[in-house]
């Protein structure tokens, strides 16, 4: 047996009765936030944080993409939390580059909100700040997947972090236009948490571009500011 399927058994054992048919009823509903063909078999959050803490150390690169291509969500998820701690704990560069070698190669199997935004920053954001390179992000914001294009701008969460604004906001501008909602809620969060670090900055963009941003992207950029100032901005919009 397989380490990937050792896991698989793991989170078997951990599985919440109903749970799964709750969550595949919930998310087949939605706009969009998880593909068709998802199966949901009721492990937490916790508990797979819990599974991939335990087994990031042993299980390869080989038996990740096993787990990855799975058509169950909560083994997808644990494989990206296993990823994300292999890559924090892994020093030397070229390990490092194996793992996003893996990420990018797996893309189409990252295809959700909950997987992107749990593992994108952690990894492509930190790695392609830490190597000054945004040739990767580039390329997946050009990518005509919405799910890439979002790993793209989620993974500059980091450079927010660390005070670095202007690759969000480029990628912003590039995808104010685009016809998912999703993405709309992307971009706006990112632009909150511009907001967060340095008001001053989302304002500036704010004031060149909130009358063409979509509605529920403005709505998640303004979210932090003071009532009056979001109330001016709104009533611009309309």
């Amino acid at each position: 047996m397989t380490l990937a399927k050792v896991v698989a058994k793991v989170l078997a054992d951990l599985v919440i009765p109903g749970k799964g048919e709750i969550l595949q009823t919930f998310f087949k509903t939605g706009k969009g936030e998880y593909g068709e063909g998802d199966i949901f078999i009721g492990v937490t959050v916790p508990e797979q944080r819990s599974v991939a803490k335990e087994f990031y150390k042993t299980i390869t690169l080989d038996e990740l993409s096993e787990l990855l291509s799975s058509k169950i969500h909560e083994h997808r998820l644990t494989a990206l939390l296993i990823l994300v701690y292999k890559f924090e704990k892994t020093k030397d560069k070229i390990g490092q580059k194996e793992i996003i070698d893996f990420y990018l190669k797996h893309t189409k199997y990252i295809n959700n909100w909950d997987l992107v935004d749990t593992s994108c920053y952690k990894i492509l954001g930190r790695y392609c700040f830490e190597n000054q390179n945004s040739k990767i992000l580039e390329k997946l914001s050009d990518s005509d997947d919405m799910w890439e294009k979002r790993m793209a701008i989620v993974a500059t969460m980091h450079h927010i972090k660390k005070g670095k604004f202007e690759l969000t906001k480029t990628f912003a501008l590039k995808n104010l236009k685009h016809p998912h909602d999703l993405m709309h809620k992307a971009t706006g969060w990112l632009l909150r948490e511009i907001g967060k670090m340095n008001e001053t900055e989302l304002l500036d963009f704010l004031n060149l571009h909130y009358k063409e941003m979509p509605r529920t992207c403005l709505r998640y950029a303004i979210e932090k500011l003071d009532e009056e100032l979001r109330q001016n901005y709104l009533k611009g919009r309309i």
